[in-house]
């Protein structure tokens, strides 16, 4: 395999790693509503797990609620049941064919905590972009022992992920404390 297919394979490696960092933190609670909040919780349809966001539509008609009215009626007790037991310290309030979520203000000390979740989910991503350099480092080293690229080509190879790697980890640290930033000011 040539350094610029290992490189290539890297680089798809890292973005989706960024990309999972950008899920995650787009369910961290600021001080206004927001329905990826919900969008993660899984629901028990029928004996499926299945994403909130495909059995109701999703809005939030105040800064401070989240409404969600589900396709199936007779999904409401379930998507009801799959609130109450998530981590998100939210009573559901049915309301007819919808339910409520009513976004309390965060306390200075709830924010502190999200913050610091947010950062270790930062670590993680972190990690996981520095894994793709060491397994395309390994690769790479592998390719030249096998004689398949020189040795200039390995470092070239090497120079190259750690360039990415940086750039990657600042994109993380970058998110991370935009988060950070945006829950701490909401």
């Amino acid at each position: 395999m040539s350094v610029d297919a290992i490189t290539s394979e890297s680089k798809s490696k890292m973005e989706k790693a960024v990309a999972v960092l950008q899920d995650e933190l787009k369910g961290f609670r600021t001080g206004r509503a927001s329905t990826a909040l919900v969008d993660n919780i899984k629901v028990d349809y029928y004996g499926t797990l299945t994403p909130i966001k495909q059995l109701a539509s999703l809005a939030t008609p105040q800064a401070d609620a989240i409404m969600i009215k589900p396709f199936d009626a007779g999904a409401l007790q379930g998507i009801e049941k799959a609130i109450k037991s998530s981590d998100l310290s939210i009573a559901p309030i049915i309301e007819g064919k919808f339910i409520r979520l009513s976004i309390p203000p965060l306390s200075e000390e709830r924010r502190k905590q999200l913050v610091n979740q947010a950062k270790q989910t930062g670590e993680n991503a972190k990690v996981s972009v520095r894994n793709v350099r060491r397994d395309a480092n390994k690769h790479l080293e592998k390719e030249e022992k096998d004689s398949i690229i020189t040795e200039d080509d390995l470092k070239g190879g090497k120079k190259h992920m750690d360039d990415l790697t940086k750039s990657y980890v600042e994109k993380v640290d970058h998110m991370v404390k935009h988060k950070s930033d945006e829950i701490l000011l909401d």
